[in-house]
């Protein structure tokens, strides 16, 4: 199925703990995203980089969450432009950027879709949980922390963001990919009730079972399937290029199958990939990597 997609760049490294993600929207299309995705026969509309204050000229803020004020903004017009493209009948393809921008993709999905008395189903890929609050939070980086706004939990304006709260109910999220999960985040994720597949479940079920299993839960009574794909969820011996490497992820053929499954379904309503940081690179390959598994959740295969 081709689509109307609208590209958005997010140069946002406020929420991390190492700098270098704000160049990720740029070394993805230097990959190619844009004339990989036309040439499956998607029609791609470069909207150009968000405004995202730098670092060094923006307070900090409460050291529990971290550039709080300038990342809630950063989120709130992404929000504004992503709905734009919702309600316009686009796909949005959103560049990151570190995760906490997802905060603003997940609110502009859920909004365009509770106007039309529906809810979204998510699939979180992940080494972490991002599911950390101000209060649990060991460094206070918002990027561990998105994935608990969308759920209800944590700064209040974060929480609300489009003006209701939870984007997402946990009987439709699913993290796939976990295997770094902080002390206090642990019980969060346990007392939500979110589906959780970490790399124990692929490596005992297979990521087809676990595919399938994601792809049923994220969908049951929703409209689709918004993906928030980090690429820290690979392994770093194939995705080298992103600040906060774990080892032991998610292999090359195991990630492709997960998107090419996904993209089977045909309810894939947006995307959002994150966390490449070009400056631990090794010559935009996983850049490269991300514009190829990018190309199979939109519907790349490979009969």
């Amino acid at each position: 199925m081709t689509q109307v997609i609208d590209l958005y760049g997010v140069p946002m490294d406020l929420g991390a703990s190492r700098r270098g993600v704000d160049m990720g929207p740029n070394a993805l299309r230097i990959a190619g995203i844009a004339d990989r995705l036309r040439r499956l026969g998607h029609e791609v509309e470069d909207r150009g980089n968000l405004v995202v204050p730098a670092m060094e000229t923006t307070p900090v803020g409460d050291e529990r969450v971290k550039y709080l004020s300038a990342i809630a903004s950063s989120c709130d017009e992404l929000c504004r432009r992503v709905r734009e493209s919702l309600d316009g009948g686009r796909f949005p393809l959103v560049l990151g950027g570190d995760h906490s921008l997802a905060a603003g993709t997940i609110a502009a999905q859920a909004a365009h879709r509770r106007q039309l008395g529906q809810r979204i189903g998510l699939i979180w890929f992940d080494a972490h949980a991002d599911m950390n609050t101000p209060e649990s939070s060991p460094s206070g980086n918002v990027h561990g922390m998105p994935l608990a706004m969308a759920l209800g939990y944590g700064p209040d304006h974060m929480v609300r963001l489009a003006g209701f709260a939870p984007k997402v109910e946990a009987r439709n999220c699913v993290l796939v990919g976990a295997r770094s999960l902080d002390r206090w985040e642990r019980e969060l994720v346990q007392r939500s009730g979110i589906t959780v597949f970490t790399m124990k479940e692929i490596d005992r079920l297979g990521m087809g079972a676990v595919a399938e299993r994601a792809i049923a839960a994220a969908s049951d009574g929703t409209a689709g399937i918004h993906l928030s794909f980090d690429l820290d969820g690979l392994d770093p011996l194939i995705a080298p290029g992103t600040g906060t490497p774990e080892p032991g992820g998610v292999s090359y053929r195991e990630a492709h199958l997960l998107l090419e499954l996904l993209a089977d379904t045909g309810r894939l309503l947006g995307l959002e990939c994150v966390e490449l940081n070009p400056i631990l690179d090794h010559r935009n390959a996983t850049a490269e990597l991300a514009v190829e598994l990018i190309a199979s959740a939109l519907g790349e295969r490979i009969l």
